[in-house]
């Protein structure tokens, strides 16, 4: 049995962030924030008057759609994704576009005045072998005070390059590290029973309870903003709402709780509300929020369910996603949307046969058939937006979690293929990919649908 364990908390999991994407908005954000503390913590900020952004690899390729630029002056600017206000991250950088210039109000650099010429964009570099990187340089005058490389590894975590320091993520020696050893680790027990003793051993009771309880909060929160707001998703595909509409149409023909017809509304919701740049939960990613979240307020509303189902499925889904993040990855520039939409498929069937009453082995099962049916899935936003074909793609995988937790609860655990081997091949799979369908927008819809 492997030594060291691989469980992320939930609390971290499922970041309440702002969108549209975890790795291009959330990532950076904390990698700026970072960079302004330790610059605090060694007592330089006075002495720096100048501070240059390079963004490398998929952050430059597509970082304009995502607001990358926005997400590092905000974090600058000593603001975080999980308490800024969007508004006050979201359109700063188009004021620089002119030859303007800002001071980063609101955090120990406020002296600083950033142009425009202090963002560079290289999206043919690639630093320390991720395709997400991006170097703050800190100068006086001409010279070089402090620079960091920071790597954006998926779902808002960062990782300073060179250590193996992990920015705002909590792990723990959780005993397992593969889907196999999960199960054994189990025994009589639930999977989300061994993710709660991590999330206590982490947090303690209360703090677990109420973090979990408030990130689901911020899930129903999204679903219900999305389904009362229309009009256009920012950027030049002038694509529209469709979330309030399509809810509108299933509340005049009182469709049940239970249709799931309902779970491309819920899910449609979210991303278009990530899409707006809204307030949402990465579950795993930005890009795949909808479907964890989606599934489950179908499965409350349908059933009646409360907290104790609310906890269950989240602690679950955190379980799984961990070992998809420890074996493979969650980030759509590294193993394509595979590892995003796939990932957050694969944890909500997890989550939902656990709800349903499944065993572990059950569980097991559906987040491998969930993951299965993903393999291969490209990543090629148009016009570097998380909008085509992100949100439909989130509402068509929230029904394939339901269906992959329905057949597995429907056996008894056995099956052919292990979900290690799932995520194994996903691994694989990912490395073999053309770096074009890796977020970068360089291939498939990205290049053959015309913008109008």
């Amino acid at each position: 049995m492997s030594t060291t364990g691989v469980y992320v908390s939930a609390l971290e999991f499922f970041s309440i962030g702002i969108g549209p994407s975890s790795s291009h908005t959330v990532g950076p954000m904390r990698a700026a924030h970072a960079f302004g503390g330790e610059l605090a913590a060694a007592d330089l900020t006075a002495s720096v008057d100048r501070i240059r952004c390079n963004l490398h690899g998929s952050l430059a390729a597509t970082g304009i759609g995502h607001c990358t630029p926005d997400a590092v002056i905000a974090g600058l600017r000593g603001l975080e994704p999980e308490t800024c206000e969007p508004t006050d991250v979201h359109g700063r950088w188009a004021e620089l576009s002119d030859g303007g210039s800002m001071t980063l109000v609101g955090g120990s650099l406020e002296h600083v005045v950033f142009e425009h010429e202090d963002m560079v964009f290289e999206p043919l570099v690639r630093r320390h072998g991720h395709p997400n990187s991006m170097t703050l340089t800190a100068f006086s005058g001409r010279e070089i005070v402090c620079t960091r490389t920071y790597l954006s590894i998926g779902g808002g975590f960062v990782l300073r390059a060179g250590t193996e320091t992990q920015a705002n993520a909590h792990s723990i020696n959780s005993r397992y590290r593969t889907a196999k050893e999960l199960l054994a680790e189990c025994g009589s027990g639930t999977i989300a029973e061994l993710a709660l003793s991590d999330e206590i051993a982490i947090h303690g009771q209360d703090r677990a309870f109420t973090g979990i309880d408030a990130i689901w909060s911020a899930m129903r929160a999204c679903i219900e903003r999305g389904t009362q707001t229309e009009g256009v998703l920012p950027g030049r595909l002038g694509v529209r709402r469709r979330a309030r509409s399509a809810n509108i149409q299933l509340e005049q023909r009182n469709c049940a709780p239970s249709s799931r017809e309902w779970l491309t509304v819920y899910a449609m919701a979210v991303n278009e509300e990530n899409a707006a740049g809204g307030r949402v939960v990465t579950a795993p990613t930005n890009g795949a929020a909808g479907i964890v979240p989606a599934v489950l307020y179908h499965h409350i509303r349908a059933t009646g369910a409360g907290a104790h189902d609310v906890r269950t499925f989240l602690l679950t889904a955190a379980a799984i996603g961990s070992i998809i993040k420890a074996n493979a990855s969650i980030s759509g520039a590294e193993a394509g949307c595979q590892g995003e939409v796939g990932a957050a498929c694969a944890m909500a069937a997890a989550g939902l046969c656990a709800v349903m009453g499944g065993s572990p082995r059950q569980i097991e099962n559906a987040a491998e058939i969930a993951m299965e049916h993903h393999l291969g899935l490209t990543c090629d936003p148009v016009g570097g937006l998380v909008q085509i074909p992100c949100i439909e793609r989130n509402a068509v995988a929230a029904s394939t979690a339901v269906t992959a937790a329905q057949l597995a609860y429907l056996g008894d655990g056995t099956h052919v293929v292990s979900l290690d081997t799932v995520i194994e091949t996903m691994r694989q799979t990912g490395n073999d990919m053309s770096v074009r369908y890796k977020e970068t927008s360089e291939g498939g819809l990205a290049v053959n649908v015309v913008e109008c």
